[in-house]
């Protein structure tokens, strides 16, 4: 997996050391849930989810450039919406520590340009529930179009159903052609 740096950020693999900082910011009742998962309730657990989804998937470590610490994930996903088409579905989470301060911004906008320019996708795409304003804030500066509501959709840890909201972003748009 290709290290991806910005101005305060390098994105890098997911390593077992990493468990405690991922249970740090995961465990928070106010990050998970926006996403649809349930807030991690021991190190032991993030500790697999590094094994079985971040690792396999290929999803990045967010580290803040100043102490290396993990403070969030971003990655690619299949767009099972677009099945025969060159798009991933971008997927992210972040320490509330850092929220407003554009470090998800900055992190998404590096992994798109990779997403374009080096995977050669023809489209990303991105999905958030109507109640996470913070998302949708993200998804806006980062140029994505926004085409429509899927009315439950989506199944979250907990059983619920809930709505998503769907967004794109065509090469053509990224290059401005």
């Amino acid at each position: 997996m290709k290290i991806l740096e910005t101005k305060r950020l390098i994105l890098s693999t997911w390593t077992r050391k990493d468990a405690a900082d991922l249970y740090e910011y995961a465990r928070n009742p106010n990050v998970g849930p926006h996403a649809g998962w349930k807030p991690h309730s021991d190190v032991r657990e993030s500790r697999r989810i590094i094994k079985t989804i971040f690792r396999p998937h290929n999803v990045w470590a967010i580290r803040d450039r100043e102490n290396g610490r993990a403070i969030g994930s971003i990655g690619f996903d299949t767009d099972k919406y677009r099945p025969n088409i060159n798009s991933r579905e971008l997927g992210y989470s972040l320490s509330e520590a850092y929220w407003g301060k554009g470090i998800m911004t900055e992190a998404a906008l590096e992994v798109i340009r990779y997403g374009f320019e080096t995977m050669k996708l023809d489209m990303i795409c991105i999905c958030t529930g109507p109640e996470n304003k913070r998302s949708q804030s993200v998804i806006r500066k980062c140029g994505f179009t926004y085409e429509g509501m899927l009315r439950k959709a989506y199944r979250i840890y907990d059983g619920t159903l809930r709505d998503v909201l769907c967004h794109s972003l065509m090469k053509e748009e990224y290059y401005g052609n």
